[in-house]
């Protein structure tokens, strides 16, 4: 069962008690990332998820740690295009310990000058991490291109230049307009006792007050491109991808059945042909990014320069095939039940379940049991799939970001041009 309870001043707190466990997963849910920056502040949102590490008025740095280490819990914390959140999982019987050093870490924060320098360089080698990584740098490129002229199109961690610009009045001033009550949540699942509970955050957090923080919510207009990034690597790297819709769409789940099929596991027709059948590719796979309003369809590929154009030509047949109705009601049926068996396994730690439903109050404003999940799941028919494949598979709208050396390798590009306009209908 799950609980919801709202504090005076509009923090929402969602609870949901496993009684077979002996630990407790706590979240602090604030509905401000990437997407809600502008030009000049992006990376802050990711920079003071750092910074509430770096130090309060009650702990100094190491202290953070210590404290939760003699708890003998974990405490984190990451930044998403539309959210922040800084959790704990801690013993049942260390939760209100837990909650007072969240709560000191939120509210009390030093954000001294010295530790933003010393936090800069550190994000600053964070991006450089990323570059470094051909994959990843494809992924990021792409997310460019389909969320273009849009907050959604930024990089979470931000730009080195926008980094050296950031100083204590800069981070304060952002916390202080964009955190408030009233887009934070705050999820709890595990053993606890929901009175004691709702007593202890009241007396956290019933003095926080601030006004309805202004949510950005601009749409940028997606333009197919095929871009490619020269870097000295001995594999090609590659992502083919297409907007798509967002989480509360009526065909999010086919959405997600449609994913299954091309590329999303070992079985799906991609890794079995592109690699399995025909050797072209290490790593091979499909994904969906699914947001508020919007998100992404990507394939990857990572492959030998000589094997570009059979595996590009083969992706994309695939996909011409799947257009075609040409899915067994069997490699159907199978996508369903591996959708089912991932989400339920996944449920099976009280972290999983303190995401699940902090995530979906904090975005959806609304509780979503998991028995209308798997209900909604084999609900999907074949034809909710193939309507959506129509839309997504549309190879006139697929945009291309691919990486490695195009120095030596000069005709890449035009090899998947040749490729993209190809008749893949016939």
């Amino acid at each position: 069962m799950i609980k919801k309870y709202t504090l005076d001043n509009g923090l929402r707190v969602v609870m949901e008690k496993i009684d077979y466990v002996k630990s407790a997963s706590i979240g602090i849910w604030v509905n401000i990332g990437s997407n809600n920056e502008t030009e000049e502040t992006n990376g802050l949102s990711h920079f003071i998820e750092h910074m509430l590490f770096k130090g309060t008025t009650n702990r100094k740095a190491n202290e953070i740690a210590e404290d939760m280490d003699n708890l003998g819990g974990q405490l984190n914390a990451f930044t998403s295009k539309e959210s922040t959140c800084f959790y704990v999982k801690v013993l049942d019987e260390n939760i209100e310990e837990a909650v007072e050093i969240l709560s000191d870490m939120f509210f009390n924060s030093l954000f001294l000058q010295e530790e933003i320098d010393k936090e800069i360089s550190v994000v600053v080698e964070e991006i450089k991490m990323y570059e470094d990584s051909p994959e990843d740098l494809v992924h990021d490129k792409l997310t460019e291109i389909i969320f273009n002229d849009s907050p959604m199109a930024y990089n979470i961690l931000g730009t080195e230049k926008n980094l050296r610009t950031f100083t204590t009045e800069k981070v304060t001033d952002y916390m202080n307009e964009k955190y408030s009550p009233y887009n934070t949540v705050i999820s709890i699942a595990g053993s606890f006792d929901e009175e004691s509970f709702i007593n202890l955050i009241k007396d956290k957090f019933d003095n926080w007050h601030n006004s309805k923080a202004e949510h950005i919510d601009k749409q940028g207009v997606y333009i197919r491109k095929v871009v490619g990034i020269n870097k000295d690597l001995e594999q090609f790297h590659m992502c083919i991808g297409n907007k798509t819709i967002g989480r509360h769409n009526e065909n999010y789940y086919p959405l997600l059945v449609l994913n299954n099929i091309f590329g999303g596991t070992m079985s799906s027709r991609i890794f079995q042909e592109v690699r399995e059948k025909k050797g072209l590719v290490y790593s091979i796979y499909s994904f969906v990014s699914n947001y508020s309003n919007t998100g992404i369809f990507t394939t990857y590929a990572g492959m030998a320069y000589e094997c570009v154009e059979d595996a590009l030509r083969t992706i994309l047949r695939e996909m011409a095939d799947i257009k075609k109705g040409k899915i067994t009601l069997k490699e159907f049926n199978r996508a369903k039940q591996q959708i089912k068996g991932n989400y339920i396994l996944g449920l099976e730690s009280t972290s999983s379940r303190m995401s699940a439903i902090g995530r979906r109050e904090l975005l959806y404003n609304e509780i979503q049991y998991p028995e209308k999940v798997i209900e909604s799941i084999s609900n999907v028919k074949l034809e909710d799939v193939l309507k959506v494949a129509n839309d997504l598979f549309d190879i006139d709208n697929l945009s291309i970001t691919f990486t490695g050396n195009l120095t030596k390798h000069k005709n890449i590009e035009e090899t998947i041009n040749k490729v993209l306009g190809e008749n893949y209908e016939g």
